[in-house]
């Protein structure tokens, strides 16, 4: 596991409340807007008092000061920057559970998209999340707000190469799809059980060549209309509800074809 280097300033009354609930990074103090009021602060508060966190209550201006917006509902919490794992060590944390789903991105850039990709992933059962070392965006605060703070509930790994995770992944028994718009299969035809690790393309380019090249079969999702292409978190989404259908007993198919 990579330790944390810095603090993260942690905004929005869901992304603290989360990472609270978590109980995965130590708080160093929680900043409250004044006369903020309502059951999330209540529970913020309150879980706060039992970890021995100290809570500070400030004008909204200090706040709209203190993380250069004012996107922050009246709370900040000063927290250890969320610790990336090691690909095996996802691994272990995962092993013994039954269909484990793996979502590697390849490229996303835009934190507001990983975010909205990481919030619908762990609503729909992800396993945990594989992000590469260069050329992405990480775990920012950011990415923690667009995520209303689904980020605190997801193991995530940090690889050097993906390509190589995903040969490690394949040791592993998972069985890897690419969602790439330029395949013939659609995402409908497969069959979703068993470990299955779902790449995913950055905005615009997609998913690199040779990292499809090592994926074992990609697959896309149909366009009826004029526009080529949806928004990566769309895509994203529409293809893990479609394997939570599956897993959830709405309709079976197999490798091949539709049973």
């Amino acid at each position: 596991m990579s330790p944390p280097d810095h603090t993260d300033r942690l905004y929005g009354i869901h992304p603290v409340l989360e990472a609270l609930r978590s109980k995965q990074r130590a708080f160093e103090q929680i900043y409250l807007q004044q006369g903020r009021r309502g059951r999330e602060v209540d529970e913020i508060l309150a879980m706060a008092r039992a970890g021995r966190i100290p809570v500070v209550f400030k004008p909204r201006a200090f706040l709209d000061q203190m993380i250069s917006s004012r996107h922050h509902q009246g709370a900040v919490g000063l927290v250890a920057a969320k610790p990336y794992l090691e690909l095996d060590e996802l691994l272990d944390s995962i092993a013994g559970r039954t269909d484990p789903l793996l979502l590697l991105l390849d490229g996303i850039e835009d934190p507001h998209n990983l975010g909205a990709v990481l919030r619908t992933a762990e609503a729909a059962g992800a396993s945990g999340i594989v992000l590469p070392e260069r050329r992405a965006i990480g775990l920012t605060a950011t990415v923690a707000k667009a995520s209303a703070g689904a980020v605190e509930h997801l193991p995530v790994a940090k690889v050097v190469n993906l390509s190589q995770a995903i040969e490690r992944l394949k040791l592993a028994k998972f069985w890897i799809y690419a969602l790439d718009a330029g395949a013939r299969r659609s995402y409908l035809e497969v069959d979703y059980r068993g470990p299955v690790a779902l790449v995913i393309g950055g905005e615009g380019r997609g998913i690199r060549a040779l990292v499809a090249e090592h994926c074992d079969e990609r697959v896309s999702i149909p366009m009826h209309g004029k526009v080529s292409s949806l928004n990566v978190s769309v895509a994203t989404a529409i293809a893990l509800f479609e394997i939570l259908r599956q897993r959830s007993g709405g309709g079976s198919v197999r490798r091949g074809g539709i049973e």
